[in-house]
């Protein structure tokens, strides 16, 4: 495992090879553990030199030298080992042997520098007389870089091998090669089974090897100079030759003496100009250990004096030789400086895990309790943390000696963290109004930040009303306060509210966003009312004005300080790619950000959502409904309300999709009911087309026609250009039921012009899918017409699957999803058959939909818009008469199959998407994985 220098390994072997090179002597520098003896037998073992006779000379070992009669022979590889443990007869005897040398031979002589009894001298102190022709060489081993010990430690800890135990692994050790195989040994044995973490690493101590020689060259110094090695060993880390002194308690003569005699018996090493300390820090442990009790805490009392006046101060590491001097008092004052000097340079994680041991000591006094629990809160809530930190916040606002004011103050921050960061709304909620009334009056700022906190609309359960009535309390108790950051927090979300419901004075409160303040508090909140305007623009749909605020709220937020805003700007800008057609690369970048939250999957939502309809689009049906939920983590009832009624809506087109209509319908109804409670109609934009549709195909017209009055009631006359979009898609829908129900063509053709008066307003936005979309289902409706038509009037225009709407079937081919069952267009009026022009329009706009979901990646919506062309379109002329030869190839239809099967759908499934019967689908399938040679339908992914 040791690495070799190849330039003494090709030194070495020239000297055998050629017969007129010279003799070579090579030494082999290295400390303790950095693979000297490896690296002489990885010379013995040289290949070039079958004939060659090694001889292995073990310094200061009993047999370990050989007659001197062995060097005669010729070639000679002599290999000397541990050249520092030889006393004087030995080195003159060896010298004697290395100066005689002669042509063919090679010598390779291994030494510890430290162990030296004369620096640099590795022969003993006179000069050796080297032979003119002698090559004399030098190699200098060095510890393992990172990525070696990375490579050591993939070895035996296989899949354990994380990044942070590498890196602990690395720093602990120093890269001696001895001190990581040793190390790696014993974590491999531990039990329970080593898990990858870096605290692991720290607690599984110190290898016998390296104990025993630090402490044998620690107690080969007299007493008077051990306590300055205790001192080393109690820092743990380089120190100034001053600071081990102060440490150690020796005077600065008595001091000195002491540091000169520990590094001339290597019991401590030079790490760096002026800067003392253990070769291998692991080394210190070892050595902390053996000092006695009383001795150790003076130590300790000592060093945290001494970092106390190292800038910056350490104050983490103050605070634990505080305690392990045993002042408990000075330990939390110390912990205390260094979770806010931690906060204040951005780095919450490192203080919450300080915070969140140190309150879980036993017996802690409640004056600490106060002072370091709102601290915890702060940086959790700031910093991402959210699973202990919830469960240390739950156990603490239960404390009886906390004073009122702190206990509501964590009360606060806990149903921050349980409505932000763990979607637990309902149990947020109520903590929420627990803390505003605990705080009206012994805290009127923190009142006001958690009545500001009622105010976001975007949980589930209360309504809009409430909502403004919270805000009126807030912004009332802000005034109160007379805190300029409070009235900012305030102002963010009274800025969510008014977006979310597009008041028309929400833009100008916008403006009123102090962006510019100096104060990072102000500018925290500030930055949070940009990023809440810019996911409320989202989902009104003003995508031209989103990038501005979330470029601007995510500089803010770095600047100030605040990582979780910064996340959920990244979540907006996930929503606004979806909608504005970015999809390129959209899933990868939706995967990674999950992953980068994969500790507080709530924050994720965003992504889940936007992935889950990544994949409806692209017919991975099975993936999407996984992603939607995310993997079963949330459902769609439980997330954030558009979110939620967005997922819900992606839910039942798949619902519908898969005929399972009554099931739709039962979906639309609940989602609808979350949305019609909360009293924020944008966000039905996402939900009602497809809600109206499970509704009118379950046959319940009456409450298709009621969720679209309510939602044009509930929009009124506001801003709000996706949701007016979606309203009009919305009628559309209900009219083209009405019509296939009723069997009126012309009827058709007037859900055909709202379909496209909603293409045209998502192209306006731009939204490009929901304008795909809606344009199919003009271009379907058209196609139902004139079918009708030329039957006289007693044609079947039957649903198929699709964006929303009804489509023509060949046959009696079922739905496939959007939007409905079959149903018969017999009678009413018929479309004139002349009329050709519409029908001609129609297939060009499905020919442009079957191109724009192609660019997007929409496979399924593609395949079906060509499906549903090639049931209008005439044979092309010029191919002779009979199907087309494809017994190599897969046919154009076969590969749509396989496509549409790999991805995850039922034969079913693809029959009402493609409009043909599911006996043909799986003849297709069946011949699609003969050509190919797939050996499963998911295997027809990789064969394609």
């Amino acid at each position: 495992m040791i690495a070799t220098c190849g330039a003494a390994l090709r030194s070495l072997a020239r000297a055998f090879a050629d017969p007129d090179a010279g003799p070579v002597l090579l030494f082999v520098e290295g400390s303790a553990g950095l693979g000297k003896s490896h690296l002489l037998h990885k010379l013995a073992d040289l290949p070039e030199t079958p004939d060659v006779a090694r001889l292995w000379w073990r310094c200061g070992a009993v047999d370990g030298q050989p007659e001197e009669s062995a060097f005669r022979r010729e070639p000679t590889l002599l290999l000397v080992d541990d050249v520092h443990r030889a006393d004087e007869d030995e080195l003159r005897r060896l010298r004697r042997v290395l100066e005689g040398l002669e042509p063919g031979s090679a010598a390779a002589v291994a030494y510890r520098p430290e162990e030296l009894p004369v620096a640099g001298m590795p022969l003993g102190g006179s000069a050796l007389s080297y032979p003119f022709r002698l090559t004399v060489l030098k190699s200098r081993l060095a510890p393992w870089d990172e990525e070696r010990v990375r490579r050591a430690a993939a070895e035996v800890l296989g899949e354990s091998c994380t990044d942070e135990a590498v890196g602990t692994l690395h720093e602990r050790t120093g890269g001696v090669p001895r001190a990581v195989v040793d190390l790696l040994a014993m974590l491999r044995e531990q039990r329970p089974a080593f898990a990858g973490t870096a605290a692991e690493v720290a607690a599984a101590g110190v290898p016998t090897r390296l104990a025993e020689l630090v402490l044998s060259r620690t107690y080969a110094l007299s007493p008077a100079h051990r306590p300055l090695v205790w001192a080393a060993a109690v820092l743990d880390g380089p120190a100034a030759r001053d600071e081990l002194i102060a440490v150690s308690g020796l005077g600065a003569v008595p001091g000195s003496d002491a540091l000169l005699r520990a590094l001339e018996s290597a019991a401590l090493a030079e790490l760096g100009e002026g800067r003392y300390g253990f070769a291998v820090p692991l080394a210190a442990a070892a050595v902390r250990d053996t000092v006695p009790g009383p001795v150790r805490q003076d130590l300790h009392r000592r060093a945290a004096g001494v970092l106390s006046r190292r800038q910056p101060v350490a104050w983490a590491a103050v605070g634990e030789h505080h305690r392990a001097a045993g002042d408990d008092r000075r330990w939390l004052r110390a912990v205390e400086k260094a979770a806010e000097s931690a906060a204040a340079s951005g780095r919450h994680q490192e203080a919450i895990t300080l915070l969140e041991r140190t309150l879980a000591t036993p017996g802690m006094p409640p004056q600490a309790r106060a002072r370091l629990a709102p601290l915890l809160a702060r940086n959790a809530v700031t910093g991402l943390r959210s699973d202990q930190t919830v469960e240390v916040l739950a156990q603490i606002v239960q404390d009886a000696d906390l004073p009122p004011a702190v206990r509501g103050e964590l009360r606060l921050d806990l149903g921050l963290m349980l409505s932000n960061q763990m979607g637990r709304f309902a149990d947020g909620w109520r903590v929420l109004e627990i803390a505003a009334a605990e705080l009206r009056e012994v805290r009127s700022v923190l009142a006001a930040r958690a009545m500001a906190a009622l105010v976001t609309p975007y949980w589930p359960g209360a309504s809009l009303d409430v909502h403004r009535g919270w805000l009126i309390k807030a912004v009332a108790a802000a005034d109160d306060s007379g805190d300029e950051a409070m009235r900012t927090a305030v102002l963010a979300n009274h800025v969510g509210l008014a977006m979310s419901w597009a008041d028309p004075e929400a833009w100008d409160l916008v403006e009123r966003l102090p962006v510019k303040s100096a104060d990072p508090a102000c500018a925290r909140q500030a930055a949070r009312g940009l990023c809440n305007a810019a996911d409320s623009a989202v989902w009104l749909g003003f995508y031209r004005r989103v990038d501005g605020l979330l470029t601007e709220g995510r500089e803010l937020a770095t600047r100030s300080g605040a990582p979780y805003t910064e996340h959920s700007a990244s979540g907006t800008r996930l929503l606004q790619e979806w909608w504005t057609g970015q999809w390129l690369g959209l899933a990868r970048r939706c995967e990674d950000f999950i992953a980068d939250t994969a500790d507080m999957p709530f924050i994720a939502s965003d992504a889940y959502v936007v992935r889950g309809l990544l994949a409806v689009a692209q017919g991975d049906w099975g993936e999407a409904r996984a992603w939607l939920s995310q993997r079963g983590t949330f459902g769609t009832e439980n997330l954030p309300v558009p979110l939620g009624a967005t997922a819900a809506g992606a839910v039942i087109r798949l619902t519908l999709a898969r005929q399972e209509v009554a099931d739709a319908a039962e979906q639309a109804r609940a989602a609808w009911t979350v949305v019609a409670e909360k009293g924020v109609w944008p966000w039905a934009a996402e939900l009602a087309p497809w809600a109206v549709e499970a509704l009118a195909r379950a046959g319940d017209t009456t409450g298709a026609h009621a969720m679209v009055r309510d939602f044009a009631q509930g929009l009124g006359e506001a801003d709000a250009p996706a949701a007016r979009a979606s309203l009009v898609w919305s009628r559309a829908v209900l009219a083209e039921s009405e019509a296939l129900a009723q069997g009126r063509p012309g009827g058709l053709l007037t859900a055909a012009e709202s379909y496209r008066k909603a293409a045209a307003a998502y192209a306006e936005l731009p939204r490009p899918y929901s304008q795909a979309l809606t344009t199919e289902c003009a271009g379907r409706c058209v196609l139902a017409a004139d079918a009708a038509g030329e039957a006289g009037g007693a044609g079947e225009a039957s649903r198929a699957d699709g964006a929303s709407g009804a489509g023509v079937a060949e046959g009696a081919a079922d739905g496939a999803g959007a939007h409905g069952a079959g149903a018969s267009a017999a009678g009413g009026s018929a479309v004139p058959a002349g009329d050709r022009a519409a029908t001609a329009s129609a297939i060009a706009e499905l020919e442009s939909c079957a191109q724009h979901f192609t660019d997007l990646g929409a496979v399924w919506d593609a395949t079906r818009a060509r499906a549903l062309l090639r049931t209008r379109q005439p044979a092309k002329k010029g191919r002779p008469p009979g199907r087309p030869s494809h017994s190599d190839q897969l046919s154009p239809r076969e590969a749509e199959v396989a496509q549409l099967a790999s991805s995850g759908l039922t034969n079913r499934e693809i029959a009402a998407t493609l409009h043909l019967s599911p006996r043909t689908v799986e003849q297709h399938i069946a011949g699609a994985m003969r050509k190919t040679g797939a050996l499963s339908r998911r295997d027809l992914a990789h064969r394609l």
